[in-house]
């Protein structure tokens, strides 16, 4: 799935007392006091991305969007994300390591299909991730075999004219995430997070690399907005957590907690986050539980979570 070789030779164990503090239960008064929002996950057991309220069970009656992904090439749903458009609304950005990549139209209705595609590609190498560059309707895909895929169009406001017209080596490219204020697109691979500026506009788009890096202790796996400070970011990496100051190119490691797929941190200051079961079976990089800081755990008993995200077309 993501580097399995790295992950088992990796530290898997959590020391007591930092897991004590990455994910103790939430007092019934803090709790009380959270926000409520919604999240949206990927689950690679039905395969299906899925948008829950925060505050109620991870269950099918529950569940207010359903996508279902199919076909062979849809196998093991890796990325989902929300983003605003201005000819198509909201729409869902997917991304599935066995080698598609898609815009789905997030329609009223509570389950979606291939048929709410509004455009799929196969750049292969197992995609980790999708994001979309604003205004100039162009998108990139992150494959872990090592490389970035950027996408545009001939018209802006029509999915189904985008054509791939760059691919740059990352190795390990796992993360992908829009920097609205740098604009600046961010990724992450195998020890790196890199920037890069966008040029051109339609088929000539191009990405270059800024020269502005930072450097993880491990595997790279996921890129996310701190919505409680727009000036950082969060990535996650084989070892740990860390918070990223945009500005400066530098880290701060938040959490030592191994295997975690995905990490958001809500505006409110609470932080929810998937991490990998581990040991030995199938889909050990996955986990039934979604983990938050100030509210009660969601488990979906015999789920494969391999990211969960924010319900917000938001960027920071």
């Amino acid at each position: 799935m993501d580097r399995r070789a790295l992950l088992r030779g990796a530290g898997l164990l959590l020391p007591a007392a930092a897991a004590a503090g990455f994910a103790a239960a939430p007092a019934a008064a803090q709790e009380a006091q959270a926000a409520n929002y919604k999240v949206i996950v990927a689950e690679q057991k039905k395969n299906y991305a899925m948008v829950f309220p925060k505050n109620k069970a991870f269950t099918d009656a529950n569940a207010e969007k359903i996508y279902k992904a199919a076909n062979p090439y849809w196998a093991d749903l890796s990325d989902v994300r929300i983003r605003s458009t201005a000819s198509h609304g909201t729409v869902g950005l997917l991304a599935a390591s066995g080698g598609a990549v898609g815009i789905w139209d997030v329609k009223s209705k509570k389950v979606h299909s291939s048929t709410d595609l509004l455009w799929e590609a196969r750049p292969g190498g197992n995609p980790h991730a999708f994001e979309r560059i604003p205004n100039i309707g162009a998108y990139v895909s992150a494959s872990s075999d090592g490389f970035l895929t950027l996408w545009a169009p001939s018209d802006v406001s029509k999915p189904g004219t985008l054509a791939r017209v760059q691919e740059l080596d990352l190795p390990g490219a796992h993360g992908v995430l829009w920097d609205p204020g740098l604009k600046w697109l961010w990724a992450c691979g195998n020890k790196i997070v890199k920037a890069y500026k966008v040029t051109g506009s339609k088929r000539s788009t191009r990405l270059s690399y800024t020269g502005k890096s930072v450097t993880l202790s491990g595997l790279g796996h996921d890129l996310q907005p701190d919505y409680s400070n727009s000036g950082r970011m969060l990535v996650t990496d084989t070892h740990g957590v860390y918070s990223f100051n945009k500005g400066t190119q530098t880290k701060t490691r938040l959490h030592d907690t191994t295997r975690v797929k995905s990490y958001v941190k809500h505006s409110s200051g609470e932080h929810f986050y998937v991490r990998g079961k581990g040991g030995s079976g199938s889909h050990n990089w996955a986990s039934e539980t979604v983990v938050f800081s100030q509210s009660t755990n969601r488990t979906r008993s015999g789920a494969w979570f391999y990211k969960a995200r924010l319900y917000s077309t938001a960027y920071n």
